[in-house]
């Protein structure tokens, strides 16, 4: 594999490690806001890379399936210190949200049944339901800007709904891929810049072929009640593998792969999701409490450590297996009208995971609605943090609940 040879020495891995784990400390707010925590970093204090650079690099991250913000981390640590460099990116970013994930799935069995646990339960799922419909509505004024895409966006959330089957979403991903090909022929993608980020072609063809061959067998492992090994790795891989959007996208096909075969109930699952709104780092840390939470005949932390690692390596591959080549692919009409209606069809899946198992399981009565609906104003807002707004839910059900 090749690196740049520009700009200033390559950094030791232990620096990337460091600065990544601050990061990891103190990046509250969503891949949105990480991007931007991580442009301060590398382009204005450190000046690792510039505006162009960056943009490439957003723009290959948010063009694929994966964790966006942490797929530019892994990016950016492999540039400056090769493959060191990015696992080094990658655990100082991740390791601070996956410990305490962990820990809360390992206090969660003692605190059950508790009058105070369950109002913090609670609040976390109202919190799930007022992060969600926030973050939908931003990506679907962004992804869904026309008819077109409305209409594959609403032919999305009728399969997932009607159907509810264990293929509903992939179905609906790839349908939406092919009503974007058929539908939004007015799609342009962004012009090729020129390219300065270089990855050995050998490399990247390897990590495609590792990428596509794992899928395949994470796809032919069926959903079973009980998981084992095979089974919790090609969950979480499959999730990683086909999640366009990263973040709260990772709802619905998580809720798929854990919730439906059996493995955790809906309680469990909404309660990890709603309290990892309060935590900095990538919203995929998620995987280390559900990880410990599935028995799958593994130690909790063993199960822990597989979920972490299956759902975000497949995006790891895919970032690298693009890289030599990617301005060139962007540019294809072809391309961004696919991607168009899969962006499209992710808002469908969001929308439906508002309605179920979000709504469903969090709205009990006015209360709650009330609750929910005042905290994705306070987020709308743009005023006030989310660990606020995840404490101000905490506290408006325990008040609710008592009354």
């Amino acid at each position: 594999m090749s690196h740049p040879t520009r700009g200033p020495a390559q950094a030791p891995v232990r620096e990337v490690f460091r600065i990544f784990l601050v990061l990891g400390l103190t990046s509250f707010g969503g891949p949105i806001a990480h991007l931007a925590y991580l442009r301060r970093e590398f382009v204005e204090r450190r000046h690792w890379l510039d505006d162009e650079g960056f943009a490439q690099l957003i723009a290959v991250c948010q063009f694929l399936p994966g964790p966006a913000s942490s797929q530019l981390g892994f990016a950016i640590g492999l540039d400056r210190a090769g493959w060191r460099g990015a696992l080094a990116a990658f655990a100082g970013f991740t390791l601070p949200s996956a410990l305490l994930m962990f820990a809360l799935a390992m206090l969660a069995p003692a605190l059950a049944g508790n009058a105070v646990t369950g109002s913090i339960v609670q609040g976390l799922k109202l919190v799930a339901v007022a992060v969600v419909a926030h973050g939908l509505l931003g990506m679907a004024r962004q992804l869904v800007p026309d008819v077109a895409r409305a209409a594959i966006a609403a032919s999305a959330v009728a399969l997932v709904l009607l159907s509810g089957g264990p293929w509903s979403q992939l179905f609906a991903v790839a349908l939406g891929a092919l009503l974007g090909l058929a539908f939004c022929g007015h799609v342009r993608g962004p012009a090729a810049i020129g390219q300065r980020w270089h990855v050995g072609h050998s490399a990247a063809l390897v990590c495609l072929l590792t990428f596509a061959a794992l899928l395949a067998l994470a796809l032919a492992v069926p959903p079973s009640p009980a998981p084992g090994v095979a089974g919790l790795l090609a969950a979480f891989y499959r999730t990683g593998a086909l999640v366009f959007g990263g973040g709260h996208v990772v709802l619905p096909l998580l809720q798929q792969a854990v919730v439906e075969p059996g493995w955790l109930d809906a309680d469990a699952f909404l309660t990890g999701y709603g309290a990892a709104q309060a935590l900095p780092g990538p919203m995929f840390a998620l995987s280390a409490y559900l990880g410990a939470g599935i028995n799958a005949g593994l130690p909790p932390a063993a199960s822990a450590g597989l979920a972490l690692g299956a759902i975000f390596f497949p995006g790891f591959l895919l970032v690298t297996a693009t890289l030599p080549g990617w301005t060139r692919m962007l540019a294809r009409p072809v391309a961004a009208r696919a991607v168009a209606g899969i962006n499209a069809a992710v808002v469908g899946l969001l929308a439906a995971a508002l309605y179920d198992p979000l709504w469903v399981t969090a709205i009990h009565g006015p209360a709650d609605l009330l609750v929910a609906a005042g905290a994705a104003a306070l987020l709308l807002t743009g005023r006030v943090a989310v660990p606020w707004v995840v404490l101000l839910c905490v506290v408006a059900a325990a008040i609710t609940g008592a009354i």
